[in-house]
């Protein structure tokens, strides 16, 4: 769990600092920095579906998971009860800043890979990089939406200690087929939140956000039945 804690602290520290940036910065170095956020999160997500849409072998379930996961997410309203949450306690657009930290930290290929990689062979060479980016998105993310974003360490605390947990537990059912369909499950997540911070296209991006369980339910259901 250490790459985890190191990773978490990052959040933290780049949030605190971003959000002493924030008190003296001005609403057009504000906006500038939106659209920035916005279009790093368009290249994150459109990296992530170049890097493993073509390594897919199975390419219509990302489409069953973003459909299925969306109708859960929708029956559940994720996207109104969390806005609804934060907007309790906080002003302004935290929400947004938040749900675009939860998913720019959580759903990236190297938060998911590197408790994998930590829990199965003891490299956390993938948690330390993440930890670094996390680090420096933090600052500019705490600087455009407030200090708020640190909730999102908290979040990834136990996102990526359930995937080391379960790595643990499960490391004979986790393989690379696995890992590319959750990962370009989550660069179109991604997608979708840099368009909704660019203003392009609102996305209700945390209703689809239980599409990224369906890949491992359907390999688990797999594997069970060795199809």
């Amino acid at each position: 769990m250490f790459g985890t804690i190191f990773n978490t602290m990052m959040i933290l520290v780049g949030s605190i600092v971003g959000s002493i940036f924030k008190k003296g910065i001005k609403d057009e170095y504000h906006n500038i920095l939106m659209q920035a956020m916005g279009l790093v999160a368009l290249g994150l997500g459109i990296n992530a579906l170049v890097q493993h849409l073509p390594s897919s072998k199975y390419p219509v379930l990302f489409i069953v998971s973003l459909a299925v996961g969306g109708l859960l997410g929708q029956r559940l309203d994720l996207e109104s009860k969390f806005n609804t949450f934060v907007n309790k306690y906080s002003k302004g657009n935290l929400a947004e800043g938040l749900a675009t930290a939860i998913l720019l930290f959580c759903v990236g290929t190297l938060s998911i890979l590197g408790p994998v990689e930590a829990a199965l062979n003891g490299d956390y060479t993938y948690l330390l990089a993440n930890g670094m980016l996390d680090g420096i998105t933090s600052i500019v993310l705490a600087s455009t939406f407030g200090i708020g974003i640190a909730v999102s360490a908290i979040v990834l605390f136990f996102w990526q200690g359930s995937i080391y947990l379960i790595s643990n537990l499960m490391g004979n059912y986790i393989n690379q087929d696995l890992l590319n369909e959750v990962s370009i499950i989550g660069g179109i997540l991604i997608i979708a939140s840099g368009l909704s911070i660019l203003g392009i296209k609102k996305c209700n991006t945390l209703n689809l956000l239980p599409s990224i369980m369906i890949p491992p339910v359907v390999f688990w259901v797999m594997h069970l039945f060795q199809l």
